[in-house]
């Protein structure tokens, strides 16, 4: 049996059915309950209730864990550090033997890389349950483009946080970190291990002329410089401290902090085009 947190999401959901065409058995945990009547097994529980979370992974021979960010915290690191340490202290209470954990090329830094340091809390939260840790680290999603869409279809606009639009960085696609998930969970490394995904790379400009052609117009690529990134993501409804916290991760980036480090890599070969297609088609 292996529990799979933020099954509704894009990893987690591709986990889960990765899982269930093999063959194996999946709890999935939810915090709505009606959420769980969509999988074979549910098991409802908030990550920030540890007891809860702890008994819904009771029992399992793996699990999935991930951190959610939530828009809405008063204090963003205050809260995404308290639901690392619920996270890490459910799985020290159930004994699960193997956590795999969506995690962040840049996470095996402290600070300097805005969200992405929780993360880095949460990897070394659970190293020390004595679980056997298995840390994905993703560079960023192909999905990434659901952000920009009102304003693309909108506007016409598709912006860039950075100087330039012409950097090449490698995009993956949620749905080959699933099958990654899911290889790791049914094959379990005998120690922990931090694992880098390789993905096809691209610039902003490139995906911008990739989601034009699929939406059948064109698009103005606007960079946005640093003094402009707090104020355009406010304007777009984002509250100020995550702003903030997201312009440190824009930050890092810039400065070329955020490189693979792990210790092996696993090529995710999904490219953008079929990803982008897909996110166009769900929304229309």
């Amino acid at each position: 049996m292996y529990a799979i947190t933020g099954v509704t999401g894009h990893v987690g959901g591709a986990a889960a059915q990765e899982l269930l065409a093999g063959g194996a058995a999946v709890r999935a945990v939810v915090r709505d309950p009606a959420k769980g009547r969509d999988w074979p097994q549910a098991a409802v529980a908030d990550l920030g209730d540890r007891a809860a979370l702890a008994e819904a992974l009771r029992g399992c021979q793996g699990v999935f864990v991930m951190l959610p960010t939530d828009p809405a915290a008063d204090d963003p690191d205050a809260y995404h550090r308290g639901l690392a340490a619920s996270i890490a202290g459910a799985v020290e209470d159930s004994g699960v033997p193997h956590v795999v954990m969506l995690s962040s090329v840049g996470a095996e830094l402290a600070e300097g890389t805005g969200p992405i340091r929780w993360l880095h809390h949460l990897e070394n939260l659970l190293r020390e349950t004595g679980t056997v840790l298995t840390a994905i680290r993703s560079p960023h999603f192909q999905e990434k483009v659901e952000t920009v869409l009102d304003a693309a279809t909108g506007a016409g606009v598709y912006p860039v946080f950075g100087e330039s639009a012409d950097v090449p960085t490698p995009m993956v696609a949620t749905r080959d970190i699933g099958k990654v998930v899911a290889r790791a969970l049914t094959e379990p490394p005998a120690s922990g291990e931090v694992v880098d995904l390789d993905a096809p790379g691209y610039t902003e400009r490139q995906v911008a002329e990739e989601l034009a052609a699929v939406l059948g117009t064109t698009l103005r690529v606007v960079t946005i410089p640093r003094p402009g990134w707090v104020g355009t993501m406010v304007e777009a409804g984002l509250p100020e401290p995550l702003a903030q916290e997201l312009a440190g991760l824009y930050e890092a980036e810039q400065r070329g902090l955020l490189e693979p480090r792990g210790d092996r890599t696993i090529a995710c070969p999904t490219e953008l085009g079929e990803t982008l297609r897909h996110v166009v088609k769900t929304i229309s």
